[in-house]
Protein backbone atom coordinates (compact mmCIF):
# COMPACT_ATOMS: atom_id res chain seq x y z
CA UNK A 1 0.00 0.00 0.00
CA UNK A 2 1.27 3.51 -1.50
CA UNK A 3 -0.54 5.72 0.46
CA UNK A 4 -2.97 5.48 3.66
CA UNK A 5 -5.12 7.58 1.70
CA UNK A 6 -5.87 4.59 -0.98
CA UNK A 7 -7.36 3.71 2.22
CA UNK A 8 -11.55 3.73 2.14
CA UNK A 9 -12.66 6.80 4.38
CA UNK A 10 -14.66 5.54 8.10
CA UNK A 11 -17.54 7.41 6.77
CA UNK A 12 -17.63 4.60 3.43
CA UNK A 13 -16.62 1.82 6.02
CA UNK A 14 -18.45 -1.27 7.09
CA UNK A 15 -19.50 -1.06 10.80
CA UNK A 16 -18.29 -3.86 12.42
CA UNK A 17 -17.51 -8.22 12.34
CA UNK A 18 -17.70 -10.06 15.29
CA UNK A 19 -16.44 -13.36 15.04
CA UNK A 20 -15.89 -16.56 17.24
CA UNK A 21 -14.24 -20.24 17.53
CA UNK A 22 -12.30 -19.54 14.57
CA UNK A 23 -8.81 -19.22 13.34
CA UNK A 24 -8.21 -15.29 11.49
CA UNK A 25 -4.70 -15.28 9.12
CA UNK A 26 -3.61 -13.27 6.65
CA UNK A 27 -4.45 -13.53 3.33
CA UNK A 28 -2.99 -11.26 0.66
CA UNK A 29 -3.61 -8.02 2.12
CA UNK A 30 -6.84 -8.92 3.79
CA UNK A 31 -7.60 -11.71 5.93
CA UNK A 32 -9.70 -15.00 6.50
CA UNK A 33 -11.60 -17.03 8.66
CA UNK A 34 -11.35 -20.41 8.78
CA UNK A 35 -14.08 -22.87 10.85
CA UNK A 36 -15.72 -25.92 10.60
CA UNK A 37 -17.38 -24.38 7.91
CA UNK A 38 -14.21 -23.78 5.60
CA UNK A 39 -12.78 -20.13 4.85
CA UNK A 40 -14.41 -16.83 4.42
CA UNK A 41 -12.12 -13.93 3.17
CA UNK A 42 -12.68 -10.80 4.76
CA UNK A 43 -11.86 -7.25 2.90
CA UNK A 44 -9.83 -5.86 5.97
CA UNK A 45 -9.44 -2.28 4.43
CA UNK A 46 -13.10 -1.63 4.10
CA UNK A 47 -13.79 -2.86 7.58
CA UNK A 48 -13.81 -0.41 10.85
CA UNK A 49 -14.34 -2.87 14.14
CA UNK A 50 -13.32 -6.71 14.31
CA UNK A 51 -14.67 -8.02 17.45
CA UNK A 52 -12.76 -10.88 18.20
CA UNK A 53 -14.89 -13.29 20.57
CA UNK A 54 -14.36 -16.54 22.86
CA UNK A 55 -12.50 -19.41 21.08
CA UNK A 56 -11.02 -17.35 18.02
CA UNK A 57 -7.15 -17.26 17.64
CA UNK A 58 -5.30 -14.99 15.29
CA UNK A 59 -1.78 -15.21 13.71
CA UNK A 60 0.84 -11.96 14.18
CA UNK A 61 0.64 -11.29 10.52
CA UNK A 62 -3.46 -11.08 10.72
CA UNK A 63 -2.92 -8.37 12.86
CA UNK A 64 -0.53 -6.08 11.24
CA UNK A 65 -2.84 -6.79 7.88
CA UNK A 66 -5.81 -5.09 10.30
CA UNK A 67 -3.18 -2.47 11.56
CA UNK A 68 -2.30 -1.21 8.00
CA UNK A 69 -5.59 -1.32 6.49
CA UNK A 70 -7.16 1.36 9.67
CA UNK A 71 -9.23 -1.64 11.25
CA UNK A 72 -9.83 -1.75 15.23
CA UNK A 73 -9.46 -5.05 16.88
CA UNK A 74 -11.61 -5.48 19.86
CA UNK A 75 -11.14 -8.88 22.31
CA UNK A 76 -14.39 -9.23 23.85
CA UNK A 77 -16.98 -11.63 25.59
CA UNK A 78 -18.98 -13.93 24.26
CA UNK A 79 -21.91 -12.21 21.90
CA UNK A 80 -19.27 -8.70 21.79
CA UNK A 81 -20.77 -8.05 25.35
CA UNK A 82 -17.77 -7.98 27.74
CA UNK A 83 -14.95 -5.82 26.38
CA UNK A 84 -10.88 -6.88 27.26
CA UNK A 85 -8.71 -5.09 25.21
CA UNK A 86 -8.57 -3.12 22.06
CA UNK A 87 -5.98 -2.29 19.28
CA UNK A 88 -5.22 1.50 17.86
CA UNK A 89 -6.99 3.18 15.60
CA UNK A 90 -5.55 4.77 11.95
CA UNK A 91 -4.48 7.83 12.24
CA UNK A 92 -0.67 9.14 14.09
CA UNK A 93 -1.80 12.68 14.45
CA UNK A 94 -2.72 13.63 18.19
CA UNK A 95 -3.93 17.07 16.78
CA UNK A 96 -7.56 16.21 17.80
CA UNK A 97 -6.41 14.54 20.80
CA UNK A 98 -4.60 17.88 22.37
CA UNK A 99 -8.19 19.78 21.90
CA UNK A 100 -10.45 18.05 23.06
CA UNK A 101 -7.67 17.73 25.95
CA UNK A 102 -7.75 20.95 26.39
CA UNK A 103 -11.53 21.61 26.10
CA UNK A 104 -11.66 18.83 28.86
CA UNK A 105 -9.07 20.65 31.32
CA UNK A 106 -10.86 24.45 30.84
CA UNK A 107 -14.08 24.68 33.13
CA UNK A 108 -15.84 26.60 30.75
CA UNK A 109 -15.28 24.77 27.57
CA UNK A 110 -15.75 21.79 29.19
CA UNK A 111 -19.44 23.11 30.07
CA UNK A 112 -19.65 24.21 26.74
CA UNK A 113 -18.95 20.77 25.42
CA UNK A 114 -21.68 19.03 27.54
CA UNK A 115 -24.25 21.51 26.08
CA UNK A 116 -23.71 20.96 23.15
CA UNK A 117 -23.93 17.23 23.69
CA UNK A 118 -26.79 17.37 25.51
CA UNK A 119 -28.39 20.05 23.02
CA UNK A 120 -27.66 17.33 19.94
CA UNK A 121 -29.72 14.54 21.85
CA UNK A 122 -33.12 16.64 21.61
CA UNK A 123 -35.21 17.59 18.78
CA UNK A 124 -35.79 20.68 19.45
CA UNK A 125 -34.11 23.89 21.03
CA UNK A 126 -32.61 24.58 24.04
CA UNK A 127 -32.73 27.29 26.67
CA UNK A 128 -29.50 28.81 27.27
CA UNK A 129 -30.50 29.54 30.94
CA UNK A 130 -30.88 25.50 32.09
CA UNK A 131 -28.40 24.53 34.76
CA UNK A 132 -26.55 21.45 34.24
CA UNK A 133 -29.05 19.95 36.37
CA UNK A 134 -32.28 20.64 34.75
CA UNK A 135 -30.55 19.26 31.26
CA UNK A 136 -29.59 16.14 33.20
CA UNK A 137 -33.43 15.98 34.00
CA UNK A 138 -34.73 16.52 30.49
CA UNK A 139 -32.10 13.91 29.39
CA UNK A 140 -33.84 11.58 31.72
CA UNK A 141 -37.30 11.95 30.56
CA UNK A 142 -35.95 12.16 27.25
CA UNK A 143 -34.92 8.69 27.68
CA UNK A 144 -37.96 7.55 29.80
CA UNK A 145 -40.58 8.70 26.78
CA UNK A 146 -38.07 6.10 24.57
CA UNK A 147 -38.33 3.31 26.18
CA UNK A 148 -42.47 4.04 26.95
CA UNK A 149 -42.32 4.34 22.97
CA UNK A 150 -40.87 1.33 22.22
CA UNK A 151 -42.82 -0.48 24.69
CA UNK A 152 -46.14 0.77 23.46
CA UNK A 153 -45.11 -0.05 19.94
CA UNK A 154 -43.69 -3.51 20.55
CA UNK A 155 -46.47 -4.62 23.32
CA UNK A 156 -43.45 -5.61 25.65
CA UNK A 157 -43.88 -4.37 29.21
CA UNK A 158 -40.50 -2.31 30.57
CA UNK A 159 -39.12 -2.55 33.75
CA UNK A 160 -36.00 -0.74 34.03
CA UNK A 161 -32.93 -1.13 33.28
CA UNK A 162 -31.19 -4.06 35.36
CA UNK A 163 -28.79 -6.49 34.75
CA UNK A 164 -25.97 -8.67 36.29
CA UNK A 165 -22.95 -9.31 34.91
CA UNK A 166 -22.24 -12.81 37.17
CA UNK A 167 -25.74 -13.64 36.30
CA UNK A 168 -26.68 -12.79 32.60
CA UNK A 169 -28.94 -15.37 31.75
CA UNK A 170 -31.40 -14.07 34.84
CA UNK A 171 -31.68 -10.94 32.84
CA UNK A 172 -34.98 -10.36 30.97
CA UNK A 173 -34.91 -10.58 27.14
CA UNK A 174 -35.03 -6.86 26.79
CA UNK A 175 -32.04 -5.78 28.91
CA UNK A 176 -29.88 -8.37 27.19
CA UNK A 177 -31.03 -6.97 23.76
CA UNK A 178 -29.94 -3.85 24.98
CA UNK A 179 -26.44 -4.60 26.64
CA UNK A 180 -25.70 -6.73 23.23
CA UNK A 181 -26.94 -3.93 20.87
CA UNK A 182 -24.92 -1.43 23.07
CA UNK A 183 -21.94 -3.47 22.76
CA UNK A 184 -21.96 -3.43 18.95
CA UNK A 185 -22.45 0.64 19.03
CA UNK A 186 -20.07 0.98 21.77
CA UNK A 187 -16.94 -0.50 19.78
CA UNK A 188 -18.42 1.23 16.28
CA UNK A 189 -18.26 4.85 18.13
CA UNK A 190 -14.65 3.28 20.28
CA UNK A 191 -13.42 2.25 16.98
CA UNK A 192 -14.52 6.03 15.32
CA UNK A 193 -12.98 7.86 18.01
CA UNK A 194 -9.60 6.22 17.96
CA UNK A 195 -9.57 6.33 13.88
CA UNK A 196 -10.27 10.02 14.36
CA UNK A 197 -7.71 10.68 17.17
CA UNK A 198 -9.01 11.60 19.81
CA UNK A 199 -9.22 10.20 23.38
CA UNK A 200 -11.10 7.39 24.73
CA UNK A 201 -10.89 8.12 28.29
CA UNK A 202 -11.73 11.86 28.16
CA UNK A 203 -14.90 12.05 28.93
CA UNK A 204 -17.30 15.37 29.35
CA UNK A 205 -20.89 13.57 30.72
CA UNK A 206 -19.30 10.55 31.67
CA UNK A 207 -15.99 10.21 33.55
CA UNK A 208 -13.68 7.99 35.54
CA UNK A 209 -13.40 5.02 33.23
CA UNK A 210 -11.31 4.30 30.20
CA UNK A 211 -14.19 4.72 28.08
CA UNK A 212 -16.09 7.71 29.25
CA UNK A 213 -15.71 9.32 26.06
CA UNK A 214 -17.24 6.55 24.31
CA UNK A 215 -20.40 6.78 26.25
CA UNK A 216 -21.01 10.04 25.70
CA UNK A 217 -20.76 9.68 21.79
CA UNK A 218 -22.69 6.21 21.99
CA UNK A 219 -24.99 8.27 24.04
CA UNK A 220 -26.21 10.06 20.56
CA UNK A 221 -27.09 7.39 19.17
CA UNK A 222 -29.03 5.21 22.02
CA UNK A 223 -32.67 6.41 21.39
CA UNK A 224 -32.18 6.75 17.47
CA UNK A 225 -30.87 2.89 17.20
CA UNK A 226 -29.85 1.09 20.23
CA UNK A 227 -33.03 1.26 22.06
CA UNK A 228 -35.87 0.12 19.52
CA UNK A 229 -33.25 -2.42 18.69
CA UNK A 230 -33.19 -4.33 21.69
CA UNK A 231 -37.50 -4.46 22.29
CA UNK A 232 -37.70 -5.21 18.19
CA UNK A 233 -35.11 -8.36 19.15
CA UNK A 234 -37.02 -9.10 21.82
CA UNK A 235 -40.73 -8.78 20.47
CA UNK A 236 -39.30 -11.41 17.93
CA UNK A 237 -38.57 -14.19 20.75
CA UNK A 238 -36.16 -14.80 23.49
CA UNK A 239 -34.30 -17.65 21.80
CA UNK A 240 -31.05 -15.70 19.99
CA UNK A 241 -31.93 -12.65 21.33
CA UNK A 242 -28.79 -10.97 21.64
CA UNK A 243 -27.50 -12.31 18.10
CA UNK A 244 -30.48 -11.35 17.01
CA UNK A 245 -30.01 -7.40 18.61
CA UNK A 246 -26.24 -7.47 16.97
CA UNK A 247 -27.99 -8.19 13.39
CA UNK A 248 -30.67 -5.67 13.78
CA UNK A 249 -27.51 -3.14 14.66
CA UNK A 250 -25.78 -3.86 11.43
CA UNK A 251 -28.85 -3.15 9.57
CA UNK A 252 -29.27 0.25 11.53
CA UNK A 253 -25.91 1.31 10.89
CA UNK A 254 -26.13 0.97 7.27
CA UNK A 255 -29.60 2.13 6.73
CA UNK A 256 -29.15 5.48 9.56
CA UNK A 257 -25.62 6.16 7.97
CA UNK A 258 -23.80 5.99 11.28
CA UNK A 259 -20.50 5.87 9.72
CA UNK A 260 -20.98 8.96 8.02
CA UNK A 261 -22.33 10.46 11.22
CA UNK A 262 -19.98 9.97 14.02
CA UNK A 263 -16.53 11.83 13.30
CA UNK A 264 -18.45 15.16 11.87
CA UNK A 265 -20.50 14.58 15.37
CA UNK A 266 -17.49 14.37 17.35
CA UNK A 267 -16.03 17.79 16.07
CA UNK A 268 -18.98 19.71 16.12
CA UNK A 269 -19.67 18.86 20.14
CA UNK A 270 -15.82 19.10 21.08
CA UNK A 271 -15.96 22.91 19.21
CA UNK A 272 -12.58 21.29 16.54
CA UNK A 273 -15.12 21.73 13.38
CA UNK A 274 -18.31 22.30 12.10
CA UNK A 275 -20.08 18.79 11.90
CA UNK A 276 -19.02 18.52 7.91
CA UNK A 277 -16.92 15.43 6.81
CA UNK A 278 -13.85 16.03 8.02
CA UNK A 279 -11.03 14.28 6.71
CA UNK A 280 -8.77 12.54 8.90
CA UNK A 281 -5.29 13.96 9.40
CA UNK A 282 -3.28 10.49 8.90
CA UNK A 283 0.48 12.04 9.32
CA UNK A 284 1.81 9.77 6.71
CA UNK A 285 5.20 10.70 7.74
CA UNK A 286 4.57 8.67 10.97
CA UNK A 287 8.63 7.42 11.06
CA UNK A 288 9.08 11.13 11.47
CA UNK A 289 9.81 12.36 15.29
CA UNK A 290 7.44 14.79 16.67
CA UNK A 291 7.58 18.24 17.73
CA UNK A 292 8.71 19.57 20.93
CA UNK A 293 6.55 22.02 23.32
CA UNK A 294 7.37 25.15 23.46
CA UNK A 295 5.87 27.63 26.35
CA UNK A 296 6.56 30.84 23.53
CA UNK A 297 5.22 29.18 20.58
CA UNK A 298 3.73 26.41 22.02
CA UNK A 299 5.98 23.83 19.28
CA UNK A 300 9.07 23.15 18.13
CA UNK A 301 10.32 20.62 15.64
CA UNK A 302 11.50 17.68 17.11
CA UNK A 303 14.50 15.09 16.23
CA UNK A 304 17.41 18.20 16.29
CA UNK A 305 20.04 18.74 19.06
CA UNK A 306 19.37 22.15 20.87
CA UNK A 307 22.75 21.99 22.29
CA UNK A 308 24.15 24.95 20.35
CA UNK A 309 20.63 27.42 20.97
CA UNK A 310 20.56 26.49 24.57
CA UNK A 311 23.84 28.86 24.44
CA UNK A 312 25.79 26.17 27.08
CA UNK A 313 30.10 25.63 26.70
CA UNK A 314 30.78 21.79 26.31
Amino acid sequence: MRNLHELPKIRDSLSYLYVEHCRIEQEDSAIALFDKQGRTPVPCASLTLLMIGPGTSITHAAIRALADCGCMVAWTGEDGIRFYAFGTGETRSAHNLLRQARAWADPAQHMAVVRRMYAMRFAESIDENLTLQQLRGREGLRVRATYEKASHQTGLPWFGRAYERTEWGASDPINRALSAANSCLYGVCHSAILSAGYSAALGFIHTGKILSFVYDVADLYKAEISIPIAFQSAAEGETGVERRARLLCRDAFRSKHLLQRIIPDIDLAVGTGTGSQAEIDFDLDGAAPGGLWDDETQEVAGGVNRFEDAGQEP
